[in-house]
């Protein structure tokens, strides 16, 4: 942990854990615990739960699902990573609206995540000019704390999440209309029960730690946002920010945060960054700004 004293009398705090700890809503429940300790309280309101046992392997553990995102993908594709840059970009609530209008009627009841996402995944397959033929697939971290029965206890800290990969060709993805990604994204999610969570953990004993390889054509997403750090309060009121401090590092070139944030004009929305080469940053950065601004797609039905 490393906090910085800033001359304007705010400061930045800093934290680095190992993931195998706890996932995004456990750490969010340190912060708190923390932050209670900090404004004077003598125990947090939740009382930390190990439990780990309550996500243990079956016995003897059998696969008895299809794992699309631990498939290894190889690239036709030159290797880019030392030319990686980064960018921002910010979903306005008026911009999440615009993306709305551009699926269809059965599709209106998705949410904030599987429209960013989708608009993500599209513009970053047209920007690295992936061929037509090619499999890409988009693995969205999806929480499984509510989809227990009985559910996990409140004060569960430990990793409840697994990762479901959305698996169609980067022509498909192109070609079709907004709605077809957004469906895609949604019905991937709908997966995320008990049962799939039980195959993960039989899996990684039957094979060992299976490893997520983000390329480029295969990418993660992870929606922070519901976290929301920057609710987090230590006596000084609320944070300007709080999510990751980089969105991964030069080697990650698939893997982007959806974190809260408000712009220069004071409007809230979303903030991801993301890595890409330099020239595939300028087409993403142009396919972003023209699904933001065109409304008038045509509302077919998938």
């Amino acid at each position: 942990m490393q906090v910085t004293r800033l001359k304007c009398g705010g400061f930045i705090l800093v934290v680095r854990f190992n993931h195998t700890m706890f996932d995004g809503f456990g750490y969010q429940q340190f912060i708190n615990a923390w932050a209670e300790i900090a404004r004077g309280v003598t125990k947090p309101s939740i009382a930390p739960v190990w439990g780990r046992e309550l996500l243990m392997a079956r016995d003897p553990p059998r696969i008895t699902f299809n794992h699309r995102e631990y498939e290894q993908i190889q690239d036709n594709f030159p290797s880019s990573n030392h030319n990686l840059i980064q960018r921002s970009f910010f979903f306005r609530t008026l911009d999440i609206a615009a993306l709305r209008k551009l699926i269809p009627q059965h599709l209106q009841h998705c949410s904030t995540f599987d429209l960013i996402t989708a608009c993500l995944w599209r513009c970053r397959t047209k920007a690295m000019q992936i061929e037509a033929d090619e499999d890409v697939r988009m693995m969205c971290i999806v929480n499984a704390r509510g989809r227990f029965n009985p559910p996990l206890p409140d004060g569960y800290y430990g990793n409840a999440f697994a990762y479901l990969a959305a698996v169609t060709s980067a022509g498909k993805l192109c070609r079709n209309p907004f709605g077809y990604a957004v469906e895609l994204i949604n019905k991937v999610k709908g997966e995320m029960k008990e049962e799939y969570l039980q195959y993960v953990a039989d899996l990684m004993v039957m094979k060992g730690r299976s490893l997520l390889f983000t390329t480029v054509r295969s990418c993660i997403v992870s929606y922070l946002a519901r976290v929301n750090l920057r609710a987090v309060d230590f006596g000084w009121g609320k944070a300007m920010y709080g999510g990751v401090a980089q969105a991964g590092a030069g080697s990650f070139l698939g893997i982007s945060y959806f974190c809260s944030a408000k712009n220069g004009k004071g409007e809230e929305g979303i903030i991801f960054s993301i890595f890409l080469p330099a020239e595939a940053m300028e087409r993403f950065a142009k396919e972003f700004n023209h699904m933001l601004c065109n409304q008038n797609q045509p509302q077919s039905t998938l």
